[in-house]
């Protein structure tokens, strides 16, 4: 079995400037390269899974969602980081089971890529990540987040480079 990195995209991936869509918006957040690094030296899938509501409130279309999730791997392959999916929910609608908090997206990629969750790490900005993870078995989840909160996650961190540390 496999064991895997979830990420959030927006507030975790790239910097959250809501809604995120073009090229010229996104950043990657500190430290995220080599959070990846990290992972994928320790033989982790790294799996994207993200709410993208903006096709649903018609902001964007998914063809330009799936444009700029080319664009994240393929700027990503130049760091020589290899992102093994991305998937994604369009529902504006929280009974829509791929939509987190909803774990739908997890299950459907421990089903495609073989992933023992409980063996694996999540690491979302906002409870709904963590509570989707967690609702999909996932055995480590870290909520990254300026401010501290409640949450339901083992663990919370500031910043991605603080992510490593948690898992040595």
């Amino acid at each position: 079995m496999n064991k895997a990195l979830f990420l959030d995209r927006d507030g975790v991936v790239n910097i959250d400037r809501h809604f995120v869509i073009h090229r010229e918006d996104f950043e990657f957040t500190d430290g995220f390269f080599e959070l990846c690094r990290y992972f994928l030296d320790r033989n982790y899938l790294i799996i994207i899974i993200t709410n993208q509501s903006g096709v649903a409130r018609g902001y964007f279309l998914e063809n330009d969602l799936t444009a700029l999730h080319k664009y994240i791997i393929n700027e990503l392959l130049k760091e020589k980081i290899t992102i093994t999916d991305i998937f994604y929910c369009t529902a504006l609608d929280d009974i829509h089971p791929d939509r987190k908090p909803n774990a739908g997206m997890f299950l459907k990629a421990r089903d495609k890529y073989n992933i023992d969750m409980s063996c694996s790490v999540s690491i979302g900005d906002k409870e709904r990540d963590i509570k989707a993870a967690k609702m999909a078995g996932v055995g480590m989840n870290v909520l990254l987040a300026k401010n501290s909160i409640e949450t339901s996650a083992e663990y919370t961190v500031r910043s991605l480079r603080e992510v490593s540390a948690l898992c040595m």
